[in-house]
């Protein structure tokens, strides 16, 4: 591949081929089968039509490398894909450059984009990619008397034995346990938000604290249940549904009380190949190319007019709207992230969190 900038039609269709003048572009995203899905959905065809080449880096959490450069003021990424909180704290403080909804691509009919993407997936410097889903999976050997079904059985460990792998950090977990604990999914924040409801959330998390094995990085609760390690875990239904489909691993996944959240492209100011930058946003986030990540990974694209266009997995049969945490029937019990919340909270979450797991 020349890495040249070769001005084509399909970016002058965006508005930024006239203006772009890098020959790369630095994308910061998550590892595993999401970067894989985002390689193939966004980069390989943003380098074939354009000839900027693509260097993808994986971090546990992008946002941690976006905040210490930004700290340092040494930025060397360019598209940061970061959860919304972290998309509207960075907004907010002045990190992140503006991005103007009425510059992105429409839908294919037409529809503007302000119009195309899904209530919350545009931001004043962000702009969401797909939607996903916090879920509990199982191993299905382990449990020949009956499977768990619901959020309150990941807490039984009587008749569901077995350790159990939740995500070290406080905003992955503290909803389980009030929706475990019988709290409605839309009261889950109206309860958060009063200091009995945190105590109420940290007190059943104290019922399974001894038997709880915990994870950090996106593909440690797969490898702890393939590992029989833990015979339950939470972790993102995309990497479940990748070890359960492509490598035939015997796990199923508990939709009850999934925890949704959306992915987010931004780039900060300061970025090395800015104009690369936000050509490759505007690509990753038309209606097809959102709609082929979807044909990689159980993740619902962020525009209503990809829904359409999502067909089969990459096996050629395994049809994907069933395992899209935004079908129908996987949203009735769904809890919606509030990043507001969370932007105002973090800090606080963190640090009682923290105590707790230092506690005896």
């Amino acid at each position: 591949m020349k890495n040249v900038l070769i001005l084509t039609t399909a970016l002058c269709g965006l508005g930024v081929a006239a203006q772009a003048q890098d020959k790369e572009v630095n994308v910061v995203s998550w590892g595993g089968a999401y970067e894989k899905s985002q390689v193939e959905a966004y980069n390989i065809p943003f380098a074939k039509e354009t000839g900027i080449k693509v260097n993808m880096m994986a971090a546990d959490n992008p946002a941690t490398p976006l905040k210490a450069q930004i700290e340092a003021k040494n930025i060397t990424g360019d598209v940061f894909d970061i959860e919304v909180s972290d998309a509207i704290r960075l907004c907010d403080e002045g990190a992140l450059v503006e991005i103007d909804p009425a510059s992105l691509p429409p839908a294919p009919d037409g529809t503007p984009a302000s119009e195309d993407f899904i209530p919350g997936a545009l931001r004043d410097c962000a702009v969401a990619n797909i939607f996903w889903g916090t879920v509990i999976a199982y191993d299905k050997t382990k449990f020949p008397d009956g499977p768990p079904t619901t959020a309150a059985d990941f807490f039984d460990t009587a008749k569901f034995p077995g350790k159990r792998g939740l995500p070290k950090n406080p905003k992955r977990t503290l909803y389980l346990a009030l929706i475990a604990d019988g709290v409605a999914p839309d009261q889950v924040y109206e309860v958060l938000d009063t200091p009995e409801g945190v105590d109420k959330a940290f007190a059943k998390l104290d019922t399974i604290k001894k038997d709880v094995v915990w994870w950090e990085a996106g593909a440690q609760p797969v490898q702890l249940l393939a590992d029989g390690e833990v015979t339950m875990a939470t972790g993102y239904n995309g990497r479940f549904f990748d070890a359960m489909v492509a490598e035939g691993k015997p796990f199923e996944i508990i939709w009850d009380g999934q925890f949704m959240d959306m992915d987010m492209f931004a780039i900060p100011k300061g970025s090395p190949n800015p104009e690369a930058a936000m050509a490759y946003l505007k690509f990753a986030t038309d209606t097809q190319r959102l709609a082929d990540q979807a044909k990689w990974i159980a993740y619902g694209p962020s525009r209503k007019s990809s829904a359409a266009l999502v067909g089969l997995y990459q096996d050629g049969k395994t049809e994907m709207a069933p395992h899209m945490p935004t079908s129908e029937e996987h949203m009735k019990t769904a809890v919606m992230d509030d990043p507001e919340w969370w932007a105002d909270h973090d800090a606080e979450m963190a640090e009682r969190f923290n105590a707790w797991l230092a506690a005896n």
